[in-house]
C-alpha cells in the first residue's frame, strides 16, 4: 500500500500544488496568488504519495485554529484526505492549547459540508459575500467608536479569517477610525475596516447590519473611503442579506463551521 506523509511544504512543491488548483471553481482558483504568502507565515501543509496531492493551511491566533485551502487533486479525492489534513492540524492546535477550530465552506459544497460534520464540526453561522465597486458619494452621516457596548461581536473577518475580536484587536481598529457605525435611523448598524494581506488594494468590510437605512449609510461611507484611498476592490462579509444597490453585488454564501477541541 502506498504511503501517505503529512508535512509541511517547501517551495519546490509549488507546481505540483497549483497543476491540481487550477480549475477548482468555475472561475479558476486563488491558491497562486497566496501561496508564497502562506509558506511564509508557516503551517502551509501538503499530503502526498511520493509527490503532493492535497493541500491546506492552518493559521493559529489567540485560542483558535483557521483551516483554509484544503485542495485535494481530483484523481485522488473520496480517500479521506482531505480529513486526514484537518485532523493533522487538530492535533496541531491541541498540542497549542487551541479552544476551537473553524473553516469557511460554500454552502452548496455538499462534499466538504458532509466531511465537516463526519469531522463534528457544526455550522456556527452563515455569512454572505458581496462586492462593492469604489465611488464617490456624499451626505452620508457616519461615527467612529469602539465595540465595548457590544460583548456579542466575538470575531471581524481579516483576510478571509473569523479573527477573535479581543482588547488588543478593539484598540487597534478603534485608534485607526477602522469601526464605524450608523444610529441615525432605528438599530444600530456597524462596519469593521481592515485590509486584505494578501490580495492588493482590496478592502474587507465585517458588517453588523440593523436597519437597513443605517447599513446604506454605511454601504455609502465605505464606497466613497474605497474610492478616495484607491482601493480596487471592496469585499463585504454579513450574516444579514443586503438590499442591493448600484454597484452592490452579491457573489456567494457560506457556513462557518466550528469544532471544539478541548
Amino acid at each position: 500500500m502506498e504511503q501517505k506523509l503529512i508535512r509541511n511544504a517547501i517551495q519546490s512543491d509549488k507546481i505540483s500544488v497549483l497543476n491540481f488548483c487550477k480549475n477548482t471553481f468555475s472561475w479558476g482558483d486563488y491558491i497562486q496568488d497566496v501561496w508564497d504568502y502562506w509558506l511564509a507565515e508557516g503551517n502551509l501543509l501538503v499530503i502526498e504519495k511520493s509527490y503532493p496531492v492535497g493541500m491546506c493551511h492552518a493559521f493559529f491566533s489567540k485560542n483558535q485554529v483557521w483551516i483554509e485551502g484544503i485542495r485535494i487533486d481530483s484523481n485522488f479525492r473520496r480517500q479521506g484526505l482531505a480529513s486526514e489534513l484537518v485532523k493533522h492540524v487538530e492535533s496541531l492546535a491541541r498540542e497549542k492549547q487551541m479552544s476551537f477550530s473553524l473553516m469557511l465552506i460554500d454552502t452548496e459544497n455538499t462534499s466538504s459540508l458532509l466531511m465537516a460534520k463526519n469531522l463534528n464540526y457544526q455550522i456556527f453561522q452563515t455569512w454572505n459575500f458581496y462586492s462593492l465597486l469604489p465611488g464617490i458619494t456624499r451626505n452620508h452621516k457616519i461615527k467612529f467608536g469602539d465595540l465595548s457596548n457590544y460583548p456579542e461581536i466575538s470575531h471581524y473577518v481579516e483576510s478571509w479569517r473569523w479573527l477573535v475580536l479581543d482588547n488588543t484587536a478593539l484598540f487597534s481598529l478603534s485608534t485607526q477610525n477602522r469601526i464605524i457605525f450608523s444610529d441615525k435611523f432605528g438599530d444600530i448598524s456597524i462596519a469593521i475596516l481592515t485590509d486584505s494581506q494578501h490580495f492588493d488594494n482590496t478592502l474587507i468590510v465585517t458588517l453588523f447590519s440593523g436597519s437597513q437605512n443605517n447599513t446604506l449609510e454605511l454601504i455609502s461611507y465605505i464606497q466613497n473611503y474605497g474610492a478616495q484611498k484607491n482601493y480596487k476592490k471592496i469585499q463585504i462579509l454579513t450574516k444579514e442579506t443586503l438590499s442591493l444597490i448600484n454597484n452592490l453585488e452579491y457573489k456567494i454564501t457560506f457556513n462557518l463551521m466550528k469544532k471544539l477541541l478541548c
